[in-house]
């Protein structure tokens, strides 16, 4: 008898296999899996974080729209980063004409997004992860996006340029500038459940969301 393989087992290319070979419902183990990482994106170009949820849902239904059209020559998460940043993007354009203001200002907007959610972190882990995206969000988009790609995520660098779209070269070189500005002291602290944290509930509410757009059951 053939013992099934666990699903968290499963590469993204094995699950999208089976995704577009009719078990859609294998969708949401890509949402799951790739939701802490999108969101930390996202909040790097957004900054706030009802928006990156909108934005979000919106990469996951138009990479699920569009799934037959990946090509395994780049990681699936890479591709997804791809989809997102352009959303972004597309947001931040639609959000400065409601708001007749230049990309430039939101760049060194200092408020940080309010959420309900209360962090499973200690008050310690939650008091530094403040300092930690306050110092974030100081700094350019640019030399933020490629900090957290790098740093956070983990993506080396010809992942990070394949993302962003820059030469490898570009990738150091914000890389190092970033940690220039943020100062040396933040790279003893960053870490991926403190900065931007990505909890539960917000993660069953894209998945269910995206589910019931594209009518998956």
């Amino acid at each position: 008898m053939t013992i099934a393989q666990p699903i968290d087992t499963l590469t993204d290319n094995e699950i999208i296999a089976r995704v577009l070979a009719g078990e859609k419902r294998l969708y949401e183990q890509l949402i799951r899996r790739h939701n802490p990482g999108l969101f930390r994106l996202g909040m790097s170009f957004l900054n706030n974080d009802m928006d990156v949820e909108d934005v979000m849902q919106i990469a996951f239904i138009n990479a699920y729209q569009h799934l037959n059209q990946f090509r395994q020559e780049a990681a699936f998460g890479t591709w997804l980063k791809r989809i997102l940043i352009n959303e972004c993007q597309q947001h931040l354009k639609k959000r400065n004409l409601r708001a007749g203001e230049d990309i430039s200002v939101l760049e060194h907007h200092q408020d940080m997004p309010k959420t309900n959610e209360t962090p499973v972190d200690t008050i310690i882990n939650k008091e530094l992860g403040k300092v930690l995206e306050q110092a974030l969000l100081s700094i350019p988009e640019k030399y933020r996006a490629v900090f957290v790609l790098r740093e956070i995520e983990q993506l080396n660098v010809a992942e990070t340029s394949k993302v962003l779209d820059i030469s490898r070269v570009n990738v150091k070189v914000r890389q190092i500038r970033a940690k220039m500005m943020l100062r040396e002291h933040i790279s003893r602290f960053y870490k991926n459940d403190i900065v931007f944290p990505f909890h539960l509930i917000r993660c069953d509410r894209i998945v269910h969301h995206v589910l019931d757009k594209l009518d998956i059951r």
